[in-house]
């Protein structure tokens, strides 16, 4: 009968099953850190916010007239689609009132 395997008495070897257990027992801990990162959703959605400022600015940095190019260009379609609906909306209220 080799040391490592148990016996009717109990293990033979102590200090292997001693280590197992804490092996168990960090891999346990670093699931239950993970889960409550991962079902933490503040932390997570701020980091994702950081993240995307942390991209525009390096966007910004690598070609600014570039960046205040598309950004004019994206508030000039904002503002094309609110002026389109206003009048659409003028448009249906008239139709209505004759």
């Amino acid at each position: 009968m080799s040391t490592t395997e148990p016996t009717a008495d109990g293990p033979a070897d102590v200090e292997a099953i001693k280590a197992d257990i804490d092996a168990t027992r960090e891999q346990l801990g670093r699931t239950v850190d993970e889960l409550s990162h991962r079902l933490d959703v503040p932390a997570r959605t701020k980091e994702s916010a950081l993240r995307a400022k942390d991209t525009a600015v390096e966007t910004y940095r690598e070609s600014p007239p570039l960046t205040i190019a598309g950004l004019l260009a994206v508030a000039g379609l904002v503002a094309g689609i609110v002026v389109l609906r206003k009048r659409r909306a003028g448009r249906a209220t008239k139709r209505r009132k004759r």
